[in-house]
């Protein structure tokens, strides 16, 4: 079997933090045990993620536990980091989490074609966009930040995710307008899924080729919004 998640924004202040992550922790720990399933992570998995040398997040720590232990028990993880989650540099390859920072990629499962990412730089992206992507992920940029106390760095990071998450009306997807669709379209036919996340909203599309496009629901909302496939 493979799972598909994204945007659960662990640490996000705001829909019930404590809530959110302990119902993402209880669908973890009832995931199947079964040596060579897979979970793929596509990003905004944390709200904010940033690796010090000698620091990490406090938040879903419990998740960091689980994770482990499916790794323990065979499964394989995959996390594509998404853009409130940039900034994991080694810890989650130390853990044996196969992070995948090039996107989007294509995966050939048991014989099937899939084409995944977060998805919030998939197909162009507005300018504004593209150049806060630049900066943070900058040397430079990165640099100066590790440089706050963290504290004072997770502080500003978290109130400005929650300020611009709730400045936010809810995404209504348009179909074959939309640039994520277009990108879909013009890729080879051999691919079946396209998968994404980012945008917040569940969307399962048929192409003119015949492929699935489909966006993950965010946490945000309750529940527990995946894709199983089994090939």
């Amino acid at each position: 079997m493979n799972y598909f998640v994204s945007d659960v924004h662990l640490g996000l202040r705001g829909s019930n933090p404590r809530e959110r992550e302990e119902r993402f922790v209880n669908w973890l720990k009832e995931l199947p045990r079964k040596k060579g399933d897979r979970l793929f992570l596509l990003g905004d998995i944390w709200d904010f993620w940033y690796e010090y040398k000698d620091v990490i997040p406090k938040e879903g720590i419990r998740v960091t536990a689980q994770l482990i232990d499916l790794m323990d028990n065979g499964i394989e993880i995959y996390f594509f980091p998404g853009n409130h989650d940039i900034w994991c540099y080694h810890f989650f390859e130390d853990l044996g989490i196969k992070v995948i920072k090039k996107q989007p990629a294509v995966f050939e499962l048991d014989g099937h074609k899939l084409l995944l990412a977060h998805g919030d730089a998939v197909g162009g992206a507005k300018f504004s966009y593209r150049l806060m992507l630049r900066i943070f992920h900058s040397p430079v940029c990165q640099f100066l930040f590790s440089l706050l106390h963290p504290r004072l760095a997770f502080s500003i990071a978290t109130r400005w995710s929650k300020s611009n998450r709730y400045a936010h009306r809810e995404y209504r997807w348009c179909g074959k307008d939309e640039r994520l669709y277009r990108f879909a379209e013009g890729q080879s036919s051999d691919i079946e899924y396209f998968i994404f996340g980012h945008y917040h909203c569940e969307v399962k599309e048929t192409l003119p080729s015949g492929a699935q496009l489909i966006i993950l629901k965010d946490w945000l909302s309750g529940g527990t919004p995946h894709l199983e496939l089994e090939f």
